[in-house]
């Protein structure tokens, strides 16, 4: 298993860019927010299902993925039209959603248990695949999946096909010589994979609102590193202002216009995110809410429920009772 700092794999996927997408200011947003990431990933099985099959990493509380090194599949997702996937295209799900892969877009019924064969030979109705799962860690991983959709495709007619599609040949030529589920090699290829793919997704007009765009914006960048470092600090608007070389009033103003909310409501939301990642985790109520500043628990409950919906005994009781279920 390889445990990477996204530091090394950032340099590893811009090799293939030109100088002028390196420098796109999406580019640096992903830079800049990734690089809080630790991704590690590790193979579940590398091979080729001929036949009537299907494949699922669905069940086991755990991000994943599925690489489609040759042929092609549907991927299904409850509740939701089936999607073909070719060669050179994936799928990674952040979170334990039930899916399947099969080669068939509307299954009847499920297939007789399909053993994964070895990649080589290659099989006239085979396809090869590479499925896994990788954990996303560090103080940016919870925020990160919870500003991501559950699911996102790496398609091979995006613009960075071009340099996807050699990290791919490699996976497949990897995987041709495996003869057990462990490849250091293509678990890290994967990781540079999940760039391009966090990239690609970062794009969409959907995505440009709040912490990403707080974050595409270089002056605002550090002042979003430390409101995430020290949550809790009771963080007032001149102090702000000067951590970004502005005045009070022009920090307001360009801070609303960049984000959509004022700086007030944009500490407020990411305070709440980061206590519901701690009652997550299993933190008490009372010590998630010291931890982003709150020293009432009353003050609290008003604003965990504003902005998350819930209050939050009810929320650590519901999320208890998921982990129990085995509920991701």
């Amino acid at each position: 298993m390889m445990h990477t700092k996204i530091d090394s794999l950032r340099d590893l996927a811009a090799h293939g860019d030109d100088v002028a997408a390196v420098t796109d200011r999406h580019d640096r947003l992903i830079h800049w927010l990734v690089n809080g990431l630790e991704i590690e990933a590790s193979l579940f099985h590398v091979g080729q299902y001929c036949g009537d099959w299907r494949g699922s990493t669905a069940g086991r509380e755990s991000s994943s993925f599925h690489l489609i090194l040759r042929g092609q599949a549907y991927l299904h997702i409850a509740g939701r039209a089936p999607v073909l996937l070719g060669e050179n295209e994936g799928v990674f799900l952040l979170k334990d959603i039930p899916h399947f892969l099969s080669p068939e877009a509307n299954p009847t019924s499920p297939p007789p248990a399909c053993a994964m064969q070895p990649m080589q030979p290659p099989q006239a109705d085979g396809t090869g695949l590479a499925c896994g799962f990788f954990q996303l860690k560090g103080m940016m991983g919870d925020l990160f999946k919870d500003s991501f959709p559950d699911h996102f495709l790496i398609r091979a007619d995006t613009p960075a096909s071009h340099a996807i599609a050699p990290l791919f040949r490699i996976i497949l030529s990897e995987a041709g010589r495996t003869r057990d589920m462990s490849s250091p090699l293509i678990e890290r290829l994967t990781e540079v994979l999940f760039f391009y793919a966090v990239r690609e997704v970062a794009q969409q007009p959907d995505m440009a609102a709040g912490l990403w765009r707080v974050a595409s914006r270089p002056a605002f960048a550090p002042l979003l590193a430390q409101l995430l470092d020290e949550p809790g600090r009771a963080w007032s608007l001149d102090e702000m202002a000067q951590l970004v070389h502005m005045s009070r009033a022009s920090f307001c103003r360009h801070f609303t216009t960049t984000s959509g909310q004022s700086p007030a409501q944009f500490l407020l939301q990411l305070r709440m995110k980061i206590a519901a990642q701690r009652l997550r985790k299993g933190e008490t109520v009372t010590r998630a809410a010291e931890q982003v500043g709150y020293q009432s628990p009353a003050a609290f409950t008003r604003a965990f429920k504003k902005v998350i919906g819930e209050h939050p005994g009810i929320y650590l009781r519901s999320r208890r009772e998921d982990r129990v279920l085995g509920i991701q």
